[in-house]
């Protein structure tokens, strides 16, 4: 390939890349409505490993700064915070949370949150054994509590 052409690819991709910094992304913490009551060891594994997606809670890294990335965290945090938001826990219907919780311990018993590229990136939002078994006792708990009319 001519040195021409390579030159060209690269002067288009480096424009195209700049170009991508013009479409902006909205990256913002709403207001938290009624964070989910937990206690201390369950409230901080949900912090350390659930809150960056499904929270108002979210700590925006640099990278969230920088297209084509922060469209792709961006997608990824909102859909989270659709799945579930522990920044709006107090909201749900009774219904909707134990829905919500049973979709956690489903989730959890895949091992499929947290997502493995967020585990790459944050690795200590990995959950354990020990954490997991943690998460799943207080669902049950929860979802035993609003069966029981809490």
């Amino acid at each position: 390939m001519p040195r021409s052409y390579k030159f060209a690819i690269a002067a288009g991709l480096v424009v195209g890349i700049l170009a991508m910094q013009l479409v902006p992304v909205r990256i913002a913490n709403p207001p938290s409505r009624g964070d989910v009551a937990a206690p201390p060891e369950v409230e901080q594994t949900l912090r350390r490993s659930c809150y960056d997606c499904h929270s108002n809670q979210t700590q925006w890294p640099w990278y969230t700064r920088i297209a084509p990335l922060s469209w792709l965290v961006a997608h990824d945090v909102n859909a989270g915070r659709r799945q579930i938001n522990f920044s709006q826990w107090s909201d749900y219907f009774p219904a909707t949370r134990a829905r919500k919780l049973k979709w956690m311990d489903r989730a959890l018993r895949g091992e499929a949150m947290p997502p493995w590229p967020y585990r790459a990136m944050h690795p200590s939002s990995r959950l354990g054994p020990a954490d997991r078994d943690r998460l799943q006792r207080w669902i049950a708990a929860e979802l035993a509590a609003d069966e029981s009319g809490r």
